[in-house]
């Protein structure tokens, strides 16, 4: 016999690294999380926060919801998202006790639309009825309540999130849902300062990033939408689909990106930030895609720092 160990080598395999690859974060709320999470994957954010998130004021909408479920009037809510759920709570309890318009909400069917809003029903010690899986789209809702709870005849209430969803509308009428109620709680709008945004997509257009991370649908939209506003859209798409590989959190990022004329090249198997960004360290250098010496290194600072 050899003297050769059969023992594994996998465990001296370097670890996927973006190599100090410069890294455009669309992310807003969890911009810190998501600069983190690529600095310790090897990569350099360069931080371009594309979103705010606008609580409707005097939202007459939340309280008609919570006159509807108080009366009995819904058989069926569905929660989108927990930042949504909690302002919806603010907004009702400005008129409503707590206890009060929950204990309504118990007596109806819920649904949650992924772990963040089941993680807020939960904490208000609600029980959910339907817990929509993985990747948490509209698809995945309308298949859930095939599966788990018909719609025909319900009287059902949606809590919105920045913009209406017609297709899930659609599917839920299709379905035989006797009304629809929809509960926008806030609203998106274009960060204050635009100046990191504007920088992010110079720095793609002239090749000094060589990869964007999209974490919403409605990120890609507002950087389109400042590109669009300094003439620039088209030389940004451009540059994107010929040198920046972008990573799409799950599939409604990467049929926007599509719609938009934009090519992603990496989708995680789950649709999560922290397997986003360990997809893209670990396939970046598969792509024909070519990032020049101008796409690594320092640059970031004013708080971002490197």
């Amino acid at each position: 016999m050899s003297g050769e160990s059969t023992t594994s080598s996998t465990s001296s395999e370097p670890a996927p690294s973006l190599s100090g690859l410069r890294v455009a974060a669309l992310e807003s709320r969890m911009s810190d999380q998501t600069a983190i999470l690529i600095e310790r994957a090897g990569g350099i954010a360069v931080r371009a926060p594309s979103m705010r998130e606008l609580p409707i004021e005097n939202n007459h909408q939340a309280l008609d919801f919570a006159g509807r479920l108080l009366a009995g009037h819904l058989d069926l809510v569905i929660f989108l998202t927990g930042v949504g759920a909690k302002h919806l709570a603010e907004a009702i309890e400005t008129r409503f006790p707590a206890e009060s318009w929950r204990s309504a909400l118990s007596r109806t069917i819920i649904v949650a639309r992924g772990p963040k809003p089941l993680t807020v029903l939960r904490g208000w010690g609600l029980k959910v009825d339907v817990q929509v899986p993985e990747p948490n789209t509209w698809r995945d809702i309308l298949e859930s309540l095939d599966q788990k709870q018909p719609v025909a005849g319900m009287r059902i209430a949606i809590q919105e999130y920045g913009q209406t969803n017609p297709d899930l509308i659609e599917g839920l009428n299709q379905r035989g849902a006797a009304s629809i109620d929809l509960v926008p709680v806030y609203r998106w709008a274009l960060p204050e300062d635009l100046g990191p945004l504007k920088a992010a997509i110079d720095g793609m257009i002239d090749g000094r990033i060589g990869a964007l991370a999209v974490t919403s649908a409605q990120q890609v939209r507002h950087m389109l939408q400042v590109a669009e506003m300094a003439g620039l859209a088209g030389n940004l798409t451009e540059a994107i689909n010929r040198h920046v590989i972008v990573a799409s959190i799950g599939p409604v990022a990467t049929e926007t990106l599509i719609e938009m004329g934009i090519r992603p090249d990496v989708e995680p198997e789950h649709p999560k930030l922290g397997p986003l960004i360990q997809a893209l360290a670990k396939s970046w250098k598969t792509f024909a895609k070519m990032q020049g010496q101008s796409a690594f290194g320092p640059w970031p600072d004013a708080d971002g720092q490197s």
